[in-house]
């Protein structure tokens, strides 16, 4: 066990405990400290306290990794409300450090896993940098070459993390008692338990090493898109090679010209989104870590730990409820969620809800009008779906959503977060109707990508 992956429970709940007392004690000693301020004094006293909470939540969940990191990087996708709305956009990207600069955890460490997983450095890399270039939630990534001179990337788990995913999980409900308030999307008990159930995916490296030559197999030769393949035969529970795709980050493409940032937005789209109905399977972790833009303008992406696979009736239930939306028909909508048991017949619950429920949670891409998409428009969208305080579709929420269709839908609201992240325009609509009425392109890369299929 390492200082820098605390592994046993009880050292682990201590930590998030002292998280959530914190906030608790915050909370108190804040009100406290009101009595007799003017209101100009209040206000600067509540904004200290929730920037200092901001900057705890950022330090505790980084240093924990795991499920307590990956629940950091989930709530970047979405808008806070514990913090003053001038200090929205630092908050979030605070949280967005456990995206993209998660704490690194020494060489000295991480090397014994590597060579007890696949021998001496020199055995298999011809030249390995010490210096990770990325960490996740799980382990952390190097650059390295082959003897054959392939450039690969070696994803290695920190020591001992699948206990302490296990032992996260049984401590994460004693924190999100104390910040359900801030951070309403924690008082949804389905959020959590994808969390858990995703993590468990997300630790079978063997899983994924097979899952993502799939998909680099799927993809080989696209005009637009590219995914390293992994390497096989240095591919174990612990460690995973894939092929080092060297790219502009997510910062980086937010600076581009509008044309571009609109072209790269809909290749995102139609990756994370159109897959799942024409492939029916889709990558369930969008977030703007897992991008990449490739000297040649490709986009790439990576990490398939949490790609996931729908049975085609599950798909099609989805099209038909997009195309029910699409249209109007509150009915007919109405009537197909009453069947599949998602809508208790007996509920305060209107084919009118239904509707309405569905264009404010996924009107962007049902809507045939363009659209630019900004992080507030996003947030507010993901908001309104999953807020438990939000008077509006209270009795939607309370609905049964079956499983299959969780993690389909929390990857339609991430990808919506990356792109209001990009700030990109298009006629989103336009672009579904491919997938969901399998009309033809009407866009210039969907004709592209159409071709290429039709030659493959």
């Amino acid at each position: 066990m390492t200082d820098g992956v605390p592994l046993a429970r009880i050292t682990r709940g201590r930590a998030l405990g002292k998280l959530a007392a914190g906030q608790a004690v915050r909370t108190a000693s804040n009100r406290i400290s009101m009595i007799g301020r003017s209101e100009k004094a209040r206000a600067l006293l509540a904004e200290r306290s929730t920037l200092q909470a901001a900057d705890q939540l950022v330090t505790v969940l980084g240093s924990l990794k795991g499920s307590a990191m990956k629940l950091g990087q989930l709530l970047s996708m979405l808008e806070v409300d514990m913090v003053p709305e001038a200090h929205r956009e630092r908050f979030r990207q605070k949280l967005a450090r456990l995206r993209d600069q998660a704490p690194r955890e020494p060489f000295t460490v991480m090397l014994p896993i590597i060579e007890s997983n696949l021998g001496k450095l020199n055995k298999n890399f011809r030249d390995f940098d010490e210096t990770p270039v990325a960490a996740a939630s799980i382990g952390q990534v190097y650059r390295a070459v082959l003897h054959d001179n392939r450039e690969v990337a070696v994803k290695v788990k920190y020591p001992g993390v699948d206990d302490a995913v296990r032992a996260d999980m049984q401590n994460l409900a004693l924190f999100t008692k104390f910040w359900r308030k801030a951070v309403p999307t924690l008082s949804n008990s389905a959020f959590m338990e994808e969390i858990s159930m995703n993590l468990e995916s997300e630790l079978d490296y063997l899983r994924e090493a097979r899952t993502q030559h799939e998909i680099a197999e799927r993809y080989r030769g696209h005009p637009f898109i590219v995914i390293p393949d992994c390497v096989s035969e240095l591919c174990t529970s612990q460690v995973l090679v894939t092929e080092f795709l060297d790219g502009q980050s997510f910062p980086v493409m937010q600076t581009l010209p509008d044309d571009e940032r609109n072209r790269i937005g809909e290749l995102i789209f139609r990756f994370y989104i159109g897959s799942l109905f024409q492939d029916n399977d889709f990558c369930g972790d969008p977030h703007p870590g897992n991008i990449l833009r490739a000297a040649n303008g490709t986009l790439g992406f990576v990490d398939f730990g949490l790609y996931n696979r729908m049975n085609p009736e599950h798909v099609d239930f989805e099209r038909h409820i997009m195309r029910a939306a699409t249209e109007g028909r509150a009915e007919d909508m109405y009537q197909a969620m009453v069947a599949r048991g998602i809508i208790d017949p007996h509920a305060d619950v209107s084919p009118q809800d239904c509707l309405e429920y569905c264009h404010a949670a996924s009107g962007w891409n049902l809507v045939d009008e363009e659209m630019t998409i900004t992080p507030e428009i996003a947030s507010s969208a993901m908001i309104l779906a999953v807020d438990p305080r939000s008077g509006e579709f209270s009795g939607m929420r309370r609905q049964n959503l079956p499983p299959e269709h969780i993690f389909s839908r929390r990857a339609d609201f991430y990808t919506f977060g990356v792109l209001g992240q990009l700030n990109v325009t298009g006629n989103w609509h336009r672009i579904a109707r491919e997938w969901i009425y399998g009309e033809p392109p009407a866009t210039e890369i969907g004709t592209a990508i159409a071709k290429w299929r039709a030659e493959r």
